[in-house]
């Protein structure tokens, strides 16, 4: 298992720099995603196991077979070969070959693992049907960076059928599958960055699923207008906008832009403006690369002593002190 590897999230933020529309990736970096594969599980029924409630959330891979998985007290959700499923909140959850298969904590089958090609092997169960796993997890080193996390459901189930995007994710997890099964020289990489790449095609596979409006700040993503005013804001932080020059960037009215705004991302222009700019300059601060006089251009304040101001109104401590502790 890589210790630490180098994902597509680990390039610092360079605000102004961002191709336009790509706001994904920007969010991306700035919450900094850590993902990992923890380990391949051939297992043969009766079998299950138990995931308890962690900073990590996790995702499966049923590369053969089928499982059945439950998150906390929802009900059960059956799982197919070809189906990924994110539980992307760290919440704790079962997978078991039947409902009525009793598990064991996930640290009691340690025992039945071993490495094979950097990738930890667990087997175990009984002498029933097989069932193929890949499973892995991932956490966001600043969740607060941005509130994506909150807006996706307990559970993304995509399956083969579900989208023509999951047709793109299907080819990549056959390569995740395949590389952990195969431990190629050069495999821990190649799977350190496919998971990186998992998590996005399944975010983009899922709001394909999801009604038009809905979604919150990803389903505005899609919108035609208010897509592009985000692309505007991450793009260019440093810009003066207002309501007026970003509705005039996307051809509305500033009201029917405000207004549409505010209905699909749950929050104003301006204040989610405001938000971005100083969470990216948190993430600068953190890379202490930048001066604060830096920083505070970067991001589109005029003076460093405005920027403080606000910088502390948002995390309760000037720029400063958050560089240090940082680098404590």
């Amino acid at each position: 298992m890589p210790r630490n590897p180098v994902f597509l999230s680990e390039r610092p933020i360079r605000a102004g720099r961002l191709p336009a529309g790509d706001v994904l990736t920007s969010v991306m970096d700035a919450l900094r995603l850590r993902s990992r594969v923890f380990c391949r599980s051939e297992l043969k029924a009766p079998w299950g196991m138990a995931l308890l409630r962690s900073e990590y959330a996790h995702f499966h891979v049923v590369e053969r077979g089928g499982a059945w998985l439950k998150v906390d007290s929802q009900r059960p959700v059956a799982l197919a070969g070809g189906d990924l499923v994110v539980v992307p909140r760290g919440s704790g959850h079962t997978l078991t070959d039947s409902p009525a298969t009793r598990t064991r904590p996930l640290a009691e089958m340690i025992g039945q693992r071993r490495s094979e090609g950097g990738c930890a092997v667990m087997r175990g169960g009984g002498a029933g049907a097989e069932t193929l796993l890949v499973c892995g997890s991932f956490r966001f080193e600043r969740p607060r960076a941005h509130p994506l996390v909150e807006l996706l459901p307990p559970v993304l189930h995509l399956r083969p059928a579900d989208s023509p995007a999951v047709e793109w994710l299907q080819a990549t997890l056959r390569l995740l599958a395949r590389e952990t099964r195969d431990g190629r020289p050069g495999s821990e990489a190649i799977v350190s960055r496919l998971t990186d790449v998992i998590f996005v095609q399944a975010l983009r596979a899922w709001l394909e699923t999801i009604p038009e409006g809905r979604g919150g700040w990803l389903g505005a993503l899609r919108d035609p207008a208010v897509g592009r005013a985000l692309a505007c804001i991450h793009a260019r932080p440093d810009h003066e906008w207002t309501n007026a020059s970003l509705a005039a960037a996307v051809g509305m009215s500033r009201s029917r832009f405000a207004a549409r705004f505010a209905a699909l991302v749950g929050e104003p222009p301006l204040t989610y403006l405001t938000r971005w700019r100083l969470e990216t300059a948190a993430g600068l601060l953190e890379d202490g690369t930048l001066g604060q006089a830096e920083v505070a251009a970067r991001v589109g304040y005029g003076s460093e002593a405005a920027f403080s101001r606000a910088f502390r109104r948002r995390f309760g401590r000037p720029p400063g002190a958050w560089r240090r502790q940082a680098a404590a």
